[in-house]
């Protein structure tokens, strides 16, 4: 297996999908371990600091990439296996930011009413323990919690010609901030453009469902990933896969539409994967499904139906290249 390894200069982070020259070319089945930088670009770094004065909103949750893969063509899958995830830096960082968030006014509902109070949490790392420190701004309150790392953003060159902030989830996956977007997943994406061009970025060290502020515990993050190709066969919007969980991730505006999106594509994973007529398929998944909600915060919110696998006869997605990349991930940790 060819292990590639690529810390960007800052003048090489990337703030779209789309729209972007190739940081680097590999092969299909080339090991990756990269260096990303927080969603903050590393502008926050202490409680003193106050969001709407030290962040650029032109240089946020930069990205590690894009990256051509050789042979991909619009049509073809993009499979992305995790293998490790481990936080760059003994401390992360959260904020609450005017406007932004999913218990505040923002920009697409405008009230009469003043923002939030802006602030910033640091979250301090306990390596040994293997979590990250909670501390109140007001008052004594602290609480460690697990590390629990993922990555919020990893997406690939939409059709079309589109170019869309990093910001954004869609189709071609992008800032979804699903905590199942953690190690031992495999993430499937339909490609769109020749080399796929496909990134990654915006670390968390833990995340709750939703995101409900708008920032998770940020952080740089070193990622080692495992990048390969199935020809044909694209999703029309992510599929995740574990060891447990078959997981579809719909994004949109209503977030009912996120839910439908991830709904339908489940059902029709399901056909795919059991031969079931898509009536017969939408009954089995109204008893069976779970729905956490990734984000309610981003451009898009992002929700996901998930299928324990337990439930149903086993089965193999893609040629059953998860159970494949896991097995190669452990020559890589």
């Amino acid at each position: 297996m060819d292990v590639v390894d690529f810390v960007p200069e800052h003048n090489q982070f990337v703030y779209t999908f789309g729209g972007c020259r190739p940081a680097a070319t590999i092969k299909p089945g080339t090991a990756l371990r990269l260096w990303t930088e927080d969603a903050f670009n590393n502008a926050i770094t202490s409680v003193a600091d106050v969001p709407s004065t030290v962040l650029d909103s032109r240089y946020l949750n930069p990205q590690t990439g894009p990256f051509y893969v050789e042979g991909a063509e619009p049509g073809d899958t993009l499979a992305i296996h995790i293998v490790d995830l481990t936080p760059a830096r003994g401390w992360g960082a959260s904020a609450m930011i005017p406007f932004f968030g999913g218990l505040t006014a923002t920009d697409r509902t405008s009230l009469l009413h003043d923002h939030l109070p802006e602030g910033v949490w640091i979250y301090e790392i306990d390596s040994a323990a293997q979590t990250v420190g909670f501390q109140t701004r007001k008052g004594d309150f602290e609480v460690a919690l697990p590390i629990e790392p993922m990555l919020g953003t990893v997406g690939l060159a939409p059709a079309g010609s589109e170019v869309f902030s990093s910001l954004t989830p869609e189709r071609f996956g992008g800032n979804m901030d699903t905590p199942e977007m953690r190690v031992g997943t495999t993430a499937y994406f339909g490609v769109n453009v020749e080399g796929a061009m496909f990134s990654i970025g915006d670390g968390h060290y833990r995340q709750g469902e939703g995101e409900a502020c708008g920032t998770a515990v940020e952080g740089a993050m070193n990622s080692t990933i495992i990048v390969d190709l199935i020809k044909g066969g694209a999703p029309d919007w992510p599929r995740l896969e574990d060891d447990a969980h078959w997981m579809v991730v719909g994004s949109s505006r209503p977030m009912e539409d996120s839910w439908r999106i991830s709904q339908v594509q489940m059902i029709q994973w399901l056909g795919e994967l059991y031969g079931l007529d898509r009536m017969d398929a939408y009954q089995l998944l109204t008893q069976i499904s779970l729905v956490p909600v990734a984000n309610v915060v981003d451009t898009n919110y992002s929700v996901m139906t998930k299928i324990a696998k337990s439930l149903l006869p086993e089965r193999s997605a893609f040629n059953g290249i998860h159970a494949d990349l896991r097995d190669r991930a452990r020559s890589l940790v």
